[in-house]
């Protein structure tokens, strides 16, 4: 996307996000140091281990090219979290940056086991070109789950990967299981599609098979440019 921002409609969009969240008992920061980021995430006895794409052991995450969400209850506890990153891919596509295991690990012939393998079905992510905002790592503690926090938390992070990067798309992967569940529709994405990541990466014990979901660049443009608090509440 190459038209310009309008910061005043970001700010706008944040500002609604972020009120919600206060009023559910949530104050949201930002952080772009990913150590500390995964400092945060190891510490959380109920989250599931963080995938290496957000992990500076496995995939650095170069300055500008991504950061991460944490929302801290009022005892100050972790609540939520939830991470994103830049995958530019001007002669490239999603769909090939998984197959190569160049979205998981920096070098795969460095850090990826042999018997690791990832392959995508999904079309739209063969056609997913350009700057690819990827959005992954959500979590949200039980007693803060149906309360809409994880639209609150998706909602901050496309304001900020809208701010700072004007994507093409912005996208995730999501086990079968949220669709069925119909947890898709409160993430607030247009999109989705089956196929989007069958992976096994052996040393990780990751063996997974999601479906992705995304928003493309004009599509995320609408939805901040609109930043309508009253609609956003109807859907939490």
């Amino acid at each position: 996307m190459n038209t310009l921002i309008n910061p005043l409609h970001v700010s706008r969009f944040l500002q609604v996000h972020d009120d919600i969240a206060l009023q559910r008992g949530i104050k949201l920061s930002i952080g772009l140091d990913f150590q500390k980021y995964v400092s945060i995430t190891r510490a959380i006895p109920t989250k599931r281990p963080t995938y290496p794409n957000f992990r500076p052991d496995r995939s650095r995450i170069s300055p500008g090219h991504g950061f991460w969400i944490v929302g801290i209850d009022n005892n100050h506890g972790v609540a939520a979290v939830q991470a994103a990153r830049l995958y530019d891919l001007p002669h490239s596509n999603f769909a090939e940056h998984l197959e190569s295991l160049k979205a998981f690990y920096a070098e795969p012939s460095e850090y990826a086991h042999p018997q690791d393998r990832c392959t995508c079905l999904a079309p739209s992510a063969k056609k997913m070109t350009g700057k690819i905002a990827y959005h992954g790592d959500l979590w949200v503690r039980s007693d803060f789950r149906g309360q809409g926090i994880p639209r609150v938390m998706q909602g901050i992070a496309r304001g900020v990967s809208f701010a700072m990067w004007a994507p093409d798309f912005v996208c995730g992967l999501m086990p079968h299981r949220l669709l069925e569940k119909s947890i898709i529709s409160k993430y607030g994405y247009s999109h989705y599609e089956p196929g989007g990541s069958i992976l096994q990466l052996v040393e990780e014990d990751i063996m997974d098979d999601d479906w992705i979901n995304w928003l493309d660049g004009g599509e995320l443009r609408a939805l901040v440019d609109r930043h309508d608090r009253n609609e956003l509440l109807s859907t939490l």
